[in-house]
């Protein structure tokens, strides 16, 4: 559950990307600090895990308005992608409000695809939380890839694989040319704020 500081007047909102390593989670973020650059308060943090060149978490809050009268801090997140992670990826799901799946579009990602989504819904499994019943977004990354004659996995196939049970929103998406990632963002930002307002008026 988003955090209240009535002090501060702020509602603090956590969103999650999350999914297989090298899918585009960090690139989807990198993107959006540059491209809302003005909206951005303070510097993206990024930790690296020893050993490994894959950014470990980046963080960058987002204001978008007001809930009665409280400031909407959206803050986001990128996991870890390696299975050896998995404690960190934990960590970083502790009270999440939000997530975007970022799949890799590429044929040879698929199984890998559907063991990250089996890990997130056994991770949120552990916080009592359903990925049916959180705000989350499908984005299948990697688009731009099939130009360069990379087998993709079409759409409607990830579609299938990833979210016939969950029946999120979708997007197919390329996090290096920015092809959907703003609207990826938007849309989580949007179900996420309407999920938190319905609780907040429950």
């Amino acid at each position: 559950m988003a955090l209240i500081n009535p002090k501060k007047k702020e509602v603090q909102v956590k969103i999650v990307y999350y999914g297989p390593g090298r899918g585009g989670k960090t690139t989807n973020l990198e993107y959006i600090n540059e491209k809302f650059r003005k909206r951005i308060q303070n510097e993206m943090v990024t930790i690296k895990t020893y050993g490994d060149r894959t950014l470990f978490f980046d963080f960058l809050p987002l204001d978008i308005g007001t809930i009665a009268g409280h400031n909407i801090k959206v803050q986001f997140y990128t996991v870890p992608g390696q299975v050896k992670y998995n404690a960190t990826r934990k960590l970083v799901l502790r009270g999440v409000d939000g997530i975007v799946f970022v799949a890799d579009s590429m044929a040879l990602r698929r199984e890998m695809n559907m063991r990250s989504l089996k890990n997130l819904q056994d991770n949120l499994r552990s916080f009592n939380k359903d990925v049916r019943k959180i705000p989350l977004v499908m984005q299948f990354n990697k688009r731009d890839l099939g130009e360069q004659g990379i087998e993709l996995l079409d759409i409607e196939k990830m579609n299938h694989d990833l979210n016939k049970v969950i029946k999120a929103p979708y997007f197919g998406a390329s996090a290096i040319s920015g092809e959907n990632v703003a609207l990826t963002m938007k849309k989580i930002i949007s179900l996420t704020i309407s999920s938190l307002k319905k609780k907040l008026e429950a």
